[in-house]
């Protein structure tokens, strides 16, 4: 691949990886613990030296560390190590970085340099001070209003203000069939999606029967969109893991979802009628304790 621009935020991956550290950074740990989590989100660019976002993981941790005020000599020292010792340069002109570029990349890790080698200033960054409240159990069977097969869209502070809300005119269900907190504070849900969209406002009874289920990505779920949304629980059903992992392979966590608030509405769009659906099950029967 080639290397378009010298800047130490030019790339998606530095892009990603200042988004997760803003949200890690909420979490109540020391700067050490934060880091250790970090290279446990991104393993093969932290601890490998011949991945090209190698230097680019270390540079931008230490960056941003040192804009928020957290203190971490791991990340301080390997960042400028990587500096001095020229590892982010060689990456750079082994990925095909022109002459010209690698001359203004040196005077961007100069100035790096100097900032993250300066002694930490005193700041206060906001910290969630308990784990995030858990408003959703595996089992919970939830019922919205839809248009179109999307559900309200809770990033709006109505849904009188979304003009692509032209009134409802169905519902949808879904049942969550995982939870978890990511690194202990972080909520996060995985939904079953029911599909197509119903007339009628459904029942518990009338979701028990033959009808297409679709496996979605995980997301979060806060008081707030619950209450937007118009989120209905119906009912719990007993969730049996076992066949939940031979229907759909085993699952993986939402630890990305929640890093980056991604919101489980984003996963509430029914599937089209009719369409052949990877990740399905026929009915939430195949998925249930005996």
């Amino acid at each position: 691949m080639g290397v378009w621009s010298s800047g130490l935020y030019s790339g998606d991956f530095a892009l990603d990886l200042r988004s997760t550290i803003r949200a890690v950074s909420r979490l109540p740990y020391d700067g050490d613990k934060l880091i250790e989590i970090l290279c446990e989100t991104e393993q093969t660019a932290a601890n490998n030296p011949d991945d090209e976002d190698h230097s680019t993981f270390w540079l931008v941790a230490a960056d941003q560390f040192a804009r928020r005020g957290i203190v971490s000599e791991r990340a301080r020292e390997t960042a400028l190590n990587l500096i001095e010792k020229g590892g982010d340069l060689a990456m750079l002109e082994k990925l095909g970085m022109d002459r010209a570029a690698l001359e203004k990349r040196k005077k961007i890790l100069a100035e790096l340099r100097t900032r993250i080698a300066a002694p930490p200033g005193a700041k206060t960054r906001p910290v969630l001070k308990k784990p995030q409240a858990v408003l959703l159990d595996v089992g919970d069977v939830l019922i919205f209003p839809t248009c179109q097969g999307h559900c309200i869209n809770p990033y709006f502070a109505s849904k009188e203000r979304d003009r692509s809300w032209k009134g409802q005119d169905g519902w949808s269900a879904a049942a969550i069939v995982d939870r978890g907190r990511a690194f202990e504070f972080l909520a996060w849900y995985r939904p079953l999606l029911s599909a197509p969209a119903l007339k009628d406002k459904p029942t518990l009874a009338a979701l028990l029967g033959e009808r297409l289920w679709k496996l979605e990505r995980a997301g979060t779920c806060s008081a707030s969109h619950f209450k937007k949304m118009e989120l209905e629980k119906v009912g719990n059903l007993p969730i049996d893991r076992n066949k939940l992992v031979r229907a759909f392979g085993e699952l993986r966590p939402g630890q990305s979802a929640a890093i980056h608030d991604i919101s489980i509405a984003n996963a509430f769009r029914t599937p089209a009628a009719g369409m052949k659906q990877k990740q399905t099950i026929q009915q939430l029967g195949e998925i249930l304790a005996n």
